[in-house]
């Protein structure tokens, strides 16, 4: 995440303040997500960008900021761990839910926003709009967090090659 803005954001606070000062959320500082990210980083890019579209949109800015927040509230390496009962896709978010509920009461639309994030490698939809915008906003960090950094190295690369940068 390359600024802070959130931060500075007294209202997005009031919703994930709590959240965010819990040792099982900020462990997930830990696990690298998207190559150039770890999963702290990743969810609350979720969460913020998120819950800006939800709130231009009238909607229930307070669940889709702690949803996002907590929509990837697992403690293992998504690359390396199988499941023989699922794919990570499916599992994923249920242990979220499972390990959000350890730490803080999820309403019904937060459960389902968590539950269908990965609409599109799944099969249940989102039922709620806020579940829509958390798991198309999931994808766009996904991908932003890979290829930018990405872009940036074979730019750097393409200008040295050429002798613009000495």
């Amino acid at each position: 995440m390359k600024t802070n803005e959130w931060r500075k954001d007294s209202e997005y606070m009031s919703y994930v303040g709590e959240l965010l000062e819990k040792p099982e959320v900020q462990r997930l500082a830990e696990f690298k997500q998207h190559y150039f990210s770890n999963r702290l980083e990743h969810s609350i890019s979720v969460s913020y960008d998120s819950y800006r579209i939800a709130k231009k949109m009238h909607l229930n800015a307070k669940a889709t900021a702690r949803a996002g927040l907590l929509h990837d509230l697992f403690y293992y390496d998504w690359r390396t761990t199988k499941f023989s009962s699922g794919t990570h896709a499916w599992i994923h978010p249920r242990i979220a839910v499972r390990n959000a509920e350890k730490i803080t009461t999820l309403s019904k639309l937060e459960k389902d926003i968590i539950i269908k994030h990965m609409w599109g490698a799944t099969m249940m939809p989102p039922r709620y709009l806020e579940g829509y915008i958390v798991t198309f906003v999931d994808k766009y960090e996904a991908t932003s967090e890979v290829s930018v950094p990405l872009l940036e190295r074979y730019e750097s690369r393409v200008k040295h090659g050429l002798g613009l940068i000495k």
